[in-house]
């Protein structure tokens, strides 16, 4: 895919053919809600202004408030191009609606991404062993269930161990955004929040007070990465386009990159995006799989074989996650 997006950049040669292929319609870009919908939306803006005007179509930003709303979007073909959590990436490329061009670039030293559960500094809860030790004491604010950090992680590493489900039994339960999360534990409308450290360190600059009330308790392993996607019937020569101007972009040299890395700053992708196929999801498969067995082993069942017949169907399903996944990874090369 890089040869052919070097092609694309060429003068001459492969222009003509772009041109051709380059959609007439906008391309709609989802925005995965950080804060409010109106907020990622300002964050996203500059780059979606320099997109358009690099592949010459114009691209506009599809916001919502939340993930459930952006799945909904994609399932029905309202959106074109999107930064996903990877369990909404994965979701997407198995219905074959897109494809994987990109992802954040990390360099040796980078701050670890990783889910985090928040409390306040006074009162109670403020340790994790308080907060596992009686579950149905707490509210919880997590993230809607599509959230890698908000929820698939927390579920899986922290809660599900030690056989708590997360949805039934703490005392009260918000569902939002990580932004949302945090207020809510800071605000005493909820005791204990799921987050991630980027969002996190994101909160402290917005909300400095509130966030001098919350200190973290737990932190998780790293997760899976969030993926830039696009439409997998987008003629290959303009995939290849995308792909282009995002792993080209804050890259150079002189005042307009430094532009196009101060914009990177605000995205928390200082390094800015790496090439990336379907193949980066296989972690999300391996995570939804894990926590498939997980539930299906905490839950009750009429007889064993109940259970085994449904173990048997994740087996299955991870399967053939696995080998589409990995088939997109050979046909790049």
């Amino acid at each position: 895919m890089l040869v052919v997006a070097a092609l694309l950049l060429a003068p001459g040669g492969a222009g003509a053919t772009e041109k051709a292929a380059a959609p007439t319609k906008p391309v709609r870009f989802g925005v995965l809600p950080l804060g409010g919908a109106v907020e990622s939306r300002a964050l996203w803006m500059p780059l979606l202004a320099d997109m358009s005007q690099a592949i010459g179509v114009p691209v506009t930003a599809y916001s919502v408030a939340s993930y459930e709303e952006l799945d909904r979007a994609i399932k029905r073909d309202e959106v074109d191009m999107a930064f996903l959590s990877a369990k909404i990436a994965l979701d997407a490329v198995m219905q074959r609606r897109m494809k994987v061009v990109a992802q954040i670039a990390r360099r040796p030293g980078m701050p670890t991404h990783r889910a985090v559960l928040l409390t306040r500094k006074t009162g109670v809860p403020n340790t994790l062993e308080a907060v596992l030790t009686e579950p149905e004491r707490w509210r919880l604010a997590r993230g809607d269930s599509r959230s890698v950090t908000g929820f698939l992680i927390p579920q899986s590493q922290l809660f599900l161990p030690r056989k708590i489900q997360m949805e039934t039994q703490f005392r009260g339960e918000i569902v939002g955004n990580h932004q949302a999360t945090a207020l809510a534990v800071a605000n005493g409308d909820a005791d204990v929040a799921t987050n991630n450290t980027t969002d996190f360190e994101r909160f402290r600059e917005q909300f400095p007070v509130e966030a001098a009330r919350l200190h973290v308790v737990w932190e998780s392993e790293p997760p899976p990465g969030a993926q830039m996607v696009v439409r997998r019937d987008y003629p290959p020569a303009f995939q290849a386009r995308l792909q282009a101007f995002l792993i080209g972009y804050g890259q150079g040299k002189g005042p307009r990159a430094d532009a196009e890395r101060e914009v990177l700053k605000t995205l928390r992708a200082a390094y800015g995006y790496a090439p990336a196929d379907d193949s980066a999801l296989l972690p999300e498969a391996a995570l939804e799989y894990q926590l498939g067995k997980q539930n299906a082993m905490a839950a009750a069942w009429v007889n064993d074989a109940a259970r085994e017949q449904r173990l048997r169907r994740i087996e299955q399903a991870y399967k053939e996650q696995v080998e589409t996944l990995r088939a997109a990874s050979g046909a790049a090369r």
